[in-house]
């Protein structure tokens, strides 16, 4: 038959086989009949499933409660003249551009002086900050601590200096060419109630002895402040982590039995950025990690980053910042 060549075709091949064209419809039968019978079961047994809830554990307190705290600590170069292009005035708007984009929360600054403080929290609305300068009468360079005080409640403060007598203002001891200091700062995070002890520091540039003594200092200091808090501390130390003041910190133990951890080190993320954070506005200088942010191990170091941005001119001051994300726990 012309008219249906190819079922010819399908019968010889199915002869060949030795199955006809009424067993392959008895078959097919067959098989209609057990879909028919099977269906209902498969598809109410699936729907029996989609109607379920979704089974979901509840989080514990201490994931609920966790949070992070952004900190920078970038030292922004003193307002000197001599710096022609890289002045101050050519800067400012640049360095607070920089804290305003990477968000940061709370910055420790070093080498302030009080007209750039007051100039940058101008460019920075929302932020207030604390702090006194390092001289006897208050005044020259600020290790000053600049925060959101829409976000967190300034508890208390205090200024030391980095020498045989702490509470004694424009003190300076052991080989150190210029007084140093550490303002701190207690904060309350408004949204859930932590409090955390935040510490910001600038190492002498010159005395070797003076570093490794201000580092012992700051870890006694550090005991009595904190009184069991959350720290963080962060500062331009003058120092790579080759160096006696790093050893230091990195092995000292806090009176409760806490640890430092350095950021660049310790943090869930792989460190971001250049692996150096002294720049001399314009050229990134090797293996000079001399700013730090170091946290006490009952927080999470979530993320950790050198910020290397700059312009055609250069970067925005002579040091790189350094940042973190540091996870807080609620104490509500």
């Amino acid at each position: 038959n012309k008219s249906f060549p190819n079922v010819s075709q399908n019968r010889l091949c199915c002869v060949s086989q030795g199955i006809g064209i009424l067993e392959m419809l008895a078959m097919l039968s067959i098989q209609k009949h057990l879909f028919y019978l099977i269906m209902p079961l498969l598809i109410g047994g699936l729907a029996t499933k989609t109607v379920q809830p979704e089974k979901k554990e509840h989080p514990t307190m201490l994931e609920r409660s966790q949070r992070s705290v952004r900190v920078m600590t970038y030292n922004i170069r003193f307002d000197n003249p001599g710096d022609g292009v890289h002045a101050w005035p050519h800067r400012k708007e640049r360095v607070a551009g920089l804290i305003r984009v990477y968000d940061a929360e709370i910055v420790g600054v070093q080498e302030a002086l009080l007209h750039q403080l007051v100039e940058l929290t101008a460019l920075l609305p929302g932020y207030e900050w604390v702090g006194v300068g390092r001289n006897a009468d208050g005044g020259g360079e600020y290790s000053a601590l600049l925060y959101k005080a829409e976000a967190y409640e300034l508890v208390s403060s205090n200024t030391f200096w980095l020498s045989e007598q702490p509470s004694e203002a424009g003190s300076q001891s052991w080989d150190a060419a210029l007084p140093r200091i550490v303002t701190w700062a207690r904060f309350r995070e408004l949204n859930t109630g932590a409090q955390f002890l935040v510490m910001n520091t600038h190492f002498d540039h010159m005395g070797e002895e003076a570093r490794a003594k201000s580092a012992q200092l700051i870890v006694e200091q550090a005991s009595r402040l904190s009184e069991g808090l959350p720290l963080i501390l962060m500062g331009d130390l003058n120092t790579t982590d080759r160096d006696r003041p790093y050893e230091i910190l990195s092995k000292a133990t806090l009176k409760d039995g806490r640890r430092l951890l350095d950021g660049f080190y310790g943090s869930e993320q792989e460190h971001y950025g250049p692996q150096s954070t002294w720049t001399g506005f314009t050229e990134l200088v090797p293996n000079r990690r001399i700013d730090y942010i170091w946290a006490s191990d009952d927080l999470v170091i979530k993320q950790h980053a050198i910020l290397g941005d700059r312009n055609e001119t250069g970067y925005p001051s002579d040091h790189l910042p350094v940042m973190a994300d540091v996870a807080l726990k609620s104490q509500e």
